[in-house]
């Protein structure tokens, strides 16, 4: 079953082909796991990983005939090669090519895929993403093709990656004529426009379902940051939304900013749920990077939130944006900020046309 409702799929015996590609059997051949000789014998961990991967150098992690689901990615990297050069996270390039397509239906720096943005790492606990210490990156999401799936890294890093670390799970089955095909899409605007809302998602063309949003949010203003409205404009909609909640962390499944009580201050607490989370704060995040404390940087934020059991539907298109409004003492305020998202979803044909990918330098956090 394609999509179970949760575990009651299970016991549904389909005639589905289980197979899995990774550095030791790269075709995910029948009987060929493991076969890699090592110091230790054949068959004895002999090439876990991809290595030594040239900067400009695309690699291809997995090349499939179909038709069939990927059930699971799992994949693990460095996250710096040098003190000087540690947004490794935001350097390496995923793309995935549904049906011999040319152009990409998933196109996003391979931390921010994973929830983890600003070119670090942090625990995610979700159902269809989660990224277990340390750097444990995992996907859950089910991603049906028809002919055949392509998914390649792209390493746009100053440097050589010494090794990376990946396996793909799935099954060759058949898919469903309504099934459809899954998209992630990374943007990034350096300095938003006042009363100008940062834009998600556009130009969405055809039948889907938007399926989650990534939020990687660099404050650049002081205040309370978090009462801009997250908009759904669906089949048509023009000045006015069908779809608009109340604010950004009303969005994300919090209230009253995040706040608790920790030894007499009050402090924004992170978390992680199932279906929406909060899980980087880099103010808790304790560790040094290039020698300099965490404060020398704006305050970063990343949240996470998946409409799985309650997806987005649209029939013709879709556009979505995020306000950027904060409160002080004097009332509401437009702001601008640093904001990075992916937004993640299904449809059936016709390809969305991505925007191009900015260049490295300009996807580094500040």
């Amino acid at each position: 079953m394609l999509f179970a409702d949760g575990w009651s799929g299970l016991p549904l015996i389909t005639g589905a082909q289980s197979r899995a590609i990774n550095a030791e059997n790269p075709r995910g051949e029948k009987g060929r796991g493991g076969t890699a000789a090592s110091s230790l014998g054949p068959s004895r961990k002999g090439s876990p990983c991809l290595e030594d991967i040239r900067p400009g150098e695309t690699v291809t992690l997995a090349e499939i005939e179909g038709p069939g689901v990927i059930r699971h990615l799992w994949m693990t990297v460095t996250d710096r090669t040098s003190d000087a050069d540690c947004f490794v996270l935001r350097d390496l390039v995923l793309r995935i090519f549904w049906d011999g397509e040319e152009r990409p239906s998933v196109e996003c720096p391979l931390g921010d895929f994973f929830c983890c943005g600003f070119g670090r790492a942090c625990f995610v606990n979700s159902l269809p993403i989660v990224a277990a210490p340390n750097r444990g990156f995992n996907c859950y999401f089910p991603m049906p093709f028809r002919k055949g799936a392509r998914i390649t890294l792209e390493n746009q890093h100053r440097n050589a990656i010494p090794a990376f670390f990946y396996q793909v799970d799935y099954t060759l089955e058949e898919t469903p004529e309504n099934a459809g095909y899954f998209h992630a899409q990374w943007r990034r605007q350096r300095l938003t426009e006042k009363a100008r809302d940062y834009v998600v998602l556009d130009k969405v063309r055809g039948q889907g379902q938007y399926v989650g949003t990534y939020l990687a949010l660099t404050t650049l203003e002081r205040y309370w940051w978090g009462e801009g409205e997250m908009k759904f404009y669906l089949d048509g909609d023009e000045a006015f939304p069908t779809v608009c909640g109340t604010g950004t962390e009303d969005y994300f499944g919090g209230a009253w900013s995040f706040a608790r009580q920790e030894n007499g201050k009050t402090v924004e607490q992170t978390y992680c749920t199932p279906f929406l989370g909060y899980p980087f704060y880099s103010r808790h995040d304790g560790a040094v990077h290039n020698d300099y404390h965490n404060d020398d940087c704006p305050p970063m934020r990343g949240f996470y939130r998946w409409h799985l059991p309650d997806p987005i539907h649209f029939s013709e298109d879709i556009r979505v944006t995020l306000q950027q409004i904060g409160v002080c003492h004097r009332g509401y305020f437009e702001r601008q900020d640093d904001v990075a998202s992916v937004a993640y979803w299904y449809q059936l044909r016709p390809w969305t046309e991505f925007p191009p990918l900015p260049p490295k330098e300009e996807r580094w956090p500040r």
